[in-house]
């Protein structure tokens, strides 16, 4: 019987806490546990400490899990929390996600400083994003703007605009929601226009391979659903070594055992993109995004992947 609580790694940022305590509350809930059975233990990480260049520019999407599994691995944590949009694609030897809570709304929403709607922006406006994604879709809708890196935590992104540093910005509907700052967004984008990062809106579970006790605890609070939708657009990612250097959207949903996915891939300045839909069975979710990668990459050629490097 488990008699020392249960260590929970995570980052400091108030995004990732509500994430954490979100996780222990579940567990509590479904194994009727107690509190005190559960540590959060925040750790810093490279990607929470530089917050003046974009991540492409500093290794990526790793920055923000590095640390935290560090700790996991040696054994100091038993699992860790994650926004799954930002865990890369390769995990280290012995970790795997291995639940996921049920996903929250997948949409971007938009921050106005004097105009609630992206189209209407005037001319020339400026709107922040370290998303190369969101850069490249509002200059695919938008060319006339100026796009510039936004990087921090929500409330640094949110003062930042109130600043005047820029006249807009996007952030995760998800994690707006989550800290409960629903009044912020003034308008939400619409997927089939603004497709989502891959993962976006769902919290992972990281622990070690083999680690049956741990594994029977989150066992009790793995969506399944959110699982396969998840395995399916990592799979698009993994296919198109998806990293901050990409800009990729993709979006799968589950409903009764079938899976239908939607991807996109953009050159940087929003000038060009390649979109691909599939459907199949959710067992065979990783493998019909991989499948959707791989053709959407040959779709687009070669050439297309230069405007990457």
């Amino acid at each position: 019987m488990q008699t020392k609580p249960f260590r929970i790694g995570t980052r400091g940022s108030p995004l990732a806490l509500a994430q954490a305590h979100e996780t222990r509350a579940r567990l509590m809930a479904a194994h009727g546990l107690p509190e005190e059975m559960f540590e959060v233990v925040v750790l810093s990480t490279k990607g929470d400490r530089i917050t003046d260049r974009s991540l492409a520019l500093i290794g990526g999407k790793g920055l923000f899990t590095e640390e935290i599994e560090a700790q996991l691995s040696s054994g100091d944590l038993d699992f860790a929390v994650h926004s799954s949009k930002d865990m890369p694609t390769r995990l280290p030897d012995g970790l795997h996600l291995s639940a996921f809570l049920p996903r929250e709304d997948v949409r971007d929403a938009f921050i106005g400083r004097a105009v609630p709607r992206l189209l209407d922006l005037p001319e020339g406006a400026t709107v922040g994003s370290a998303s190369l994604r969101r850069q490249a879709l509002i200059r695919r809708l938008r060319p006339d703007l100026n796009v510039i890196v936004f990087r921090g935590q929500v409330d640094t992104r949110l003062a930042k605009l109130a600043s005047g540093e820029a006249d807009a910005t996007l952030l995760a509907y998800a994690g707006l929601k989550r800290l409960g700052k629903l009044d912020v967004p003034t308008e939400i984008l619409d997927p089939a226009v603004f497709p989502p990062a891959p993962a976006q809106g769902a919290i992972c579970i990281e622990s070690r391979i083999g680690d049956a006790r741990t594994g029977d605890l989150l066992a009790a609070i793995d969506d399944a659903a959110t699982r396969a939708a998840v395995a399916c657009e990592r799979g698009f990612l993994a296919a198109l070594d998806g990293s901050c250097r990409t800009p990729i959207a993709g979006h799968a949903t589950v409903a009764g055992g079938e899976l239908s996915f939607r991807g996109m891939i953009l050159t940087p300045d929003g000038s060009q993109c390649h979109e691909i839909e599939t459907t199949g069975r959710a067992a065979e979710a990783a493998a019909l995004g991989e499948a959707a990668g791989r053709a959407i990459r040959e779709k687009a050629g070669p050439g297309f992947f230069e405007s990457w490097a």
